[in-house]
């Protein structure tokens, strides 16, 4: 897979150096420069060009980035993907519960990046290398941005943990949370070699915003959106509270079929296309258990 990428030269940037464009207008790494420079990828007006060059106003400089390998880890597989936004330098994928983002020890087949893989190298005849943005555990659904080439993962990751990045959660907690709306700011610390992340002071800052959607039952619907992004960070916080995601065996309780996993949802996406600068936002619907498990209970009825 490879990506051409075009820039024309403004008054105010006349003067100045290729690289001085690449890296500060156009924010490619020094390293992706380097291997542009490698490959002859760096045009001035279809010409190759040095970095060292300075630009004239109206000329079009332009950047070849060729993906020319694929992510031999993972094999193509076969299996369900859907995909909700995609273009030239990214794509939005809708992830269900219970499948991994990546192989791993007993999921070597069934990831996420398997059937990505498959699509892209068995379905369009394109190299692929899974260059995932934002993290998902296997248990929770929703969206996962996926980028296609190395230049837009690193401006993606770029804008992952500002505003521009902006992820919203849906997720079912055990009880009704009072406040109704408030945040969590409890710092999470990890302990190498241990699954669970415990809230100490010696840990990283994490800072978690939630209200309150709708309760049924014995659960609350809550909308939660995050300043930081650790790993477990919705989990933990809402069991930190007193108030556990329902179906989390980490830190809740489990919870019978129909939820396979914990209900926590990815639902929102909101992003800085990293070429053109627009806005793209993506949503995603609540899987089907969220409103099997918040029912309300049925009022007695009077003879």
């Amino acid at each position: 897979m490879h990506r051409n990428i075009s820039h024309t030269v403004t008054k105010e940037e006349e003067g100045r150096t290729i690289l001085s464009l690449l890296r500060g207008v156009l924010g490619f790494s020094s390293s992706q420069v380097r291997r542009m420079k490698e490959r002859g990828g760096i045009l001035l007006e279809g010409t190759p060009a040095y970095t060292n060059q300075r630009v004239r106003n109206g000329q079009v400089l332009s950047c070849r980035m060729d993906e020319d390998r694929s992510s031999r880890n993972i094999l193509p597989v076969p299996g369900p993907l859907c995909i909700l936004y995609e273009d030239n330098d990214l794509l939005v994928l809708d992830k269900p519960s219970g499948v991994p983002v990546h192989p791993s020890q007993g999921h070597f087949t069934d990831s996420l990046a398997n059937f990505l893989a498959y699509e892209m190298e068995k379905n369009r005849g394109v190299s692929f290398v899974f260059r995932g943005v934002n993290r998902l555990d296997r248990n929770t659904s929703g969206l996962l941005t996926v980028a296609k080439h190395p230049h837009a993962q690193h401006l993606l990751s770029q804008q992952l943990h500002t505003g521009e990045f902006h992820r919203e959660y849906q997720a079912l907690v055990c009880g009704a949370v009072r406040p109704r709306r408030g945040t969590v700011d409890a710092p999470i610390l990890d302990i190498p070699g241990v699954l669970r992340r415990v809230i100490s002071p010696e840990g990283a800052r994490a800072v978690t915003h939630y209200e309150t959607l709708e309760e049924g039952g014995p659960y609350a619907l809550l909308r939660l959106w995050l300043e930081t992004g650790r790993t477990h960070q919705i989990r933990l916080h809402m069991a930190h509270i007193g108030h556990p995601l329902a179906g989390d065996f980490l830190y809740g309780t489990q919870l019978p079929s129909p939820c396979s996993g914990h209900a926590l949802h990815s639902s929102r996406i909101r992003l800085r296309q990293p070429i053109t600068g627009e806005t793209i936002q993506v949503e995603s619907p609540l899987p089907p258990f969220f409103s099997q498990l918040l029912q309300k209970p049925k009022e007695n009825k009077k003879g």
